[in-house]
């Protein structure tokens, strides 16, 4: 397909109401700027605009579950809301901590994801099927925290009566589940668990540390400890998990309950890479919203090794891919665009985001487009959400008008009729 041909079908009448009220786009209190974005292959309308809330907490509070390079449920829920009608599919092939799956299920869709990430299994379905307070309280009741070996090197983060508690935990949900025992009540505590293992507040099992999306080191946490002159204190583990669920589901009322009862018995979950996806039927999903990886940002073994060990699992032979060169980037994004090209209806969008890298010398959208026009689909658009403030700017210290962290890139695509 050239590069005309592609712009006689992105200027087709079935795609102008989109581009219409993104332009003229007004909910924040600013206009629209219309810009545009090349490449070699074709020129696309970028539109510019705020358009969703940069406050943390206007979603539902069933999402508060931190996870490093995660986007808002604001986002997710903009397209969800416009490119598709209740029962219809939407499918996350990089699903992380599972946004997109949570929101689509709020919004009556069926959710579909897929993350090689053996953790994003754990806090997606979960969340799916939550119990209730009462019977978190009644199971952990139920836990004897009894004498087990601990790893000593923990104590960097953890009391050692903390330490003792949390392995406990661990032993009594990892033997649930090789047992085939496990159930929605012992998996939302293991949830709640990997939510709470460090931070920077009491309501952490840890000293304080960085945010708990990521842990850092041993040899780094002694240099924490050191620096801040603190040691671990004593914290109680069944009392933080029983504030963090509550937390957790205090949106979550008889018709919250509802909506992801049907979702979760209509949701698909795959464990796997998703380059290659045939357990999803062709031309069953009518939107995909997804955030890749970017280019080697995030050290899967280095930020997930805590939680990896809470939960049994060797996070080097999680086959994460890190790609160091945009060339590299984009093959491995094609290989996935085929899969979603063959997955999604006819008519079905892709919301494809993406972000600058190396200080805004790498622009992904740039990048990706060639990518979904290799697997044949079609690019309509791309759509810079633009932010004043975020709280991970500020936290890791990035000023947010020169790094890109207060906005989202979004490359949208559509499957011909």
């Amino acid at each position: 397909m050239t590069a005309k041909q592609l712009t006689l079908s992105i200027e087709s009448p079935a795609s102008d109401w989109l581009k219409r009220e993104l332009a003229d786009f007004n909910a924040f209190g600013q206009n629209t700027i219309v810009t545009s974005t090349e490449t070699e292959q074709i020129r696309l309308k970028t539109y510019v605009n705020e358009f969703w809330t940069a406050k943390q907490r206007a979603a539902n509070a069933l999402h508060e579950i931190s996870y490093r390079a995660c986007f808002k449920p604001q986002l997710p829920r903009f397209f969800i809301e416009r490119l598709t009608l209740p029962g219809d599919a939407v499918y996350d092939p990089f699903a992380g901590r599972g946004t997109t799956l949570i929101e689509s299920a709020l919004l009556g869709r069926v959710p579909i994801g897929c993350d090689v990430n053996p953790l994003s299994s754990i806090m997606t379905l979960s969340r799916l099927n939550p119990p209730t307070v009462d019977q978190v309280a009644n199971r952990l009741s139920r836990i004897e925290p009894k004498d087990v070996k601990y790893p000593k090197k923990l104590l960097v983060f953890y009391h050692p009566e903390t330490l003792k508690q949390i392995c406990a935990l661990k032993k009594y949900l990892i033997k649930k589940e090789k047992n085939g025992e496990s159930d929605q009540v012992d998996q939302w505590i293991r949830l709640v668990a990997l939510s709470r293992l460090t931070g920077h507040s009491s309501g952490f099992f840890s000293v304080y540390t960085l945010p708990p999306n990521q842990a850092v080191s041993v040899d780094s946490q002694k240099k924490i400890n050191k620096k801040r002159n603190q040691e671990p204190p004593l914290r109680d583990v069944k009392n933080i998990i029983l504030k963090k669920t509550r937390t957790l589901l205090k949106d979550c009322d008889d018709q919250i309950r509802k909506l992801l009862r049907y979702a979760s018995n209509q949701a698909c979950f795959l464990t796997q890479p998703s380059d290659s996806i045939p357990q999803i039927a062709s031309n069953s999903v009518s939107l995909v919203v997804t955030s890749p990886p970017f280019l080697d940002i995030v050290n899967y073994a280095q930020d997930n090794w805590l939680r990896c060990w809470f939960c049994g699992i060797d996070p080097a032979a999680v086959p994460i891919t890190m790609a160091r060169k945009v060339e590299q980037w984009q093959c491995e994004m094609t290989k996935v665009f085929l899969e979603l090209e063959r997955v999604l209806k006819p008519g079905g969008h892709i919301a494809f985001e993406v972000g600058e890298v190396r200080h805004g010398k790498v622009k992904l959208e740039e990048a990706v487009i060639p990518c979904g026009i290799e697997a044949g689909l079609t690019p309509l658009l791309v759509l810079i959400n633009d932010q004043k403030f975020t709280k991970t700017a500020n936290v890791w210290g990035v000023d947010n008008t020169t790094k890109g962290t207060n906005t989202n890139r979004v490359v949208v695509f559509k499957k011909s009729n």
